[in-house]
């Protein structure tokens, strides 16, 4: 990060505590949302292969139970600018899966195991059986939560984002609401079913008991087998499942401000050409 992005970073922060002063004394909840570094931040980011792997990975041992990928096809695992995962090793994966298909020639639906072109079936038949399992509470699709839940920024934030190119918010608030489950205050008493968790938006309790454990996912690549890196690993993963073109998209919005000011510098030395000898 350079130092210019830094002092700016550092400027807003002072100017929203500066602002948001009277609301914390009146002991309003402020969500604590941290920020983090992240590989595919900024006009050149990219996603780190691996990290993408391991969330992968934190997904299926931990979320998967609860939250479905309902918009995400076993076959994008292995395309360019995702996980990195070979067709087989895609397959493979799919093969664990189960879909329902049909009907076949008696008019019936059957089950059979998934294939590349399928995408990540829900783990439950609807809706009303999701919160009957979740204490009525209903796990939101993994699918675009890294778009739909980012953490609004108010004023002065907003103002020198477009400079920071700081686009990030939705995985560092799912990594602080991974992290957030810390002991509720003493004098706060948190309603059965729930839990204390410092960085919910919706409020200072949640009904989703703590998903992430040290060392409850084996990495095989020597990566701390931490419930921050469990959080920023699957927070990433949710990240290129909302956004999987993010990398191709972002090289063309270079590609454009080259060609812009290219085009601009030709219409500059275009009309001082042609009207060089004529008074202004």
């Amino acid at each position: 990060m350079s130092t210019m992005i830094k002092m700016v970073r550092a400027l807003t922060a002072a100017a929203a505590l500066a602002v948001a002063g009277p609301a914390l004394a009146a002991g309003d909840h402020k969500p604590n949302i941290e920020e983090y570094s992240w590989s595919f931040a900024g006009p050149f980011g990219t996603f780190d292969r691996g990290q993408l792997q391991r969330g992968f990975k934190v997904y299926q041992e931990n979320c998967a139970a609860c939250h479905g990928l309902n918009l995400v096809a076993f076959r994008n695992l292995a395309e360019e600018g995702g996980p990195s995962f070979s067709e087989d090793e895609a397959k493979a994966i799919a093969a664990d899966y189960t879909v329902v298909d049909g009907p076949d020639d008696f008019g019936d639906m059957f089950d059979r195991p998934a294939i590349l072109s399928d995408r990540f079936p829900s783990p439950f038949p609807n809706e009303q059986a999701a919160r009957a399992a979740n204490n009525g509470a209903y796990p939101p699709d993994f699918s675009l939560l890294a778009k739909a839940r980012a953490a609004k920024r108010g004023l002065p934030w907003f103002l020198f984002d477009p400079f920071t190119q700081y686009a990030e918010n939705g995985p560092d608030y799912i990594v602080s609401l991974l992290t957030g489950y810390v002991d509720a205050p003493d004098d706060l008493e948190v309603p059965d079913g729930q839990y204390y968790n410092d960085a919910f938006l919706a409020g200072q309790f949640i009904s989703m008991a703590p998903p992430l454990f040290e060392e409850a996912v084996e990495y095989t690549d020597g990566t701390p087998m931490t419930v921050e890196q469990y959080a920023k690993d699957v927070a990433a993963f949710m990240m290129w499942a909302a956004e999987p073109h993010l990398e191709e998209r972002k090289k063309l919005g270079f590609r454009v401000m080259i060609f812009l000011i290219v085009f601009a510098g030709m219409l500059y030395f275009t009309k001082e050409k042609l009207w060089r000898n004529v008074a202004h």
